[in-house]
């Protein structure tokens, strides 16, 4: 099934710092917007502003990378489903990190975008080798539940049911609907509150 999510490859890129919300991760003033598209040349828009070029999402190194590591309680704050689609709209295809909010980590699974966790040492040290090599190979399995960059090997956490609507793709709740549109058609024919003319037209 296209898709399943068992690993993610790519370049990490370090967001050092416990708690931070989804309004630093995109703004409310960009909530605005009738669709997604663009949110992630407003990624961490104000810290970026802010640190005027030396915020990790600025920085040439990270350019291109596609794996976030991130500390304690990553998008806590509001539930604002831009935040995830801002960071995936940047590139991120994959988290890593000690903890993250409830609803900020639901709607990154309803998104295809897993977010696993790790002790606050190895969380560091990933970091740091990050950091030292940005052009590091990172690659997060969730088959077997393992991150490596390089030499470096650790293990990475997530929750067993969450895992496996990775790895058999069942995350994508939309995707579910259009392989199965027969079916659904089928089921719709026999509900009496379904008007089958419009339905089928649709």
């Amino acid at each position: 099934m296209v898709s399943e999510v068992k690993t993610v490859s790519g370049r990490g890129i370090p967001l050092v710092g416990n708690d931070i919300d989804t309004d630093r991760i995109i703004p409310a003033r960009y909530l605005k917007a009738v669709t997604f598209d663009g949110l992630g040349e407003g990624a961490f828009i104000d810290d970026r502003t802010a640190l005027k070029g030396e915020h990790p999402f600025d920085q040439p190194q990270y350019q291109g990378a596609n794996i976030l590591i991130v500390n304690r309680n990553f998008g806590c704050g509001s539930s604002r489903e831009h935040a995830p689609q801002a960071i995936a709209k940047w590139g991120i295809q994959a988290l890593i990190g000690e903890s993250f909010a409830e609803i900020f980590f639901g709607n990154c699974v309803a998104m295809g975008i897993p977010c696993l966790t790790a002790d606050a040492v190895t969380v560091k040290q990933l970091q740091d080798l990050v950091a030292a090599n940005p052009q590091a190979a990172v690659t997060v399995n969730l088959e077997t539940l393992q991150v490596q960059i390089g030499d470096y090997t650790a293990p990475v956490a997530i929750g067993e049911g969450t895992r496996s609507t990775f790895i058999s793709g069942t995350w994508d709740a939309c995707g579910q609907l259009v392989a199965n549109a027969d079916q659904v058609r089928v089921t719709a024919a026999k509900l009496p509150y379904v008007s089958w003319g419009n339905f089928a037209a649709s």
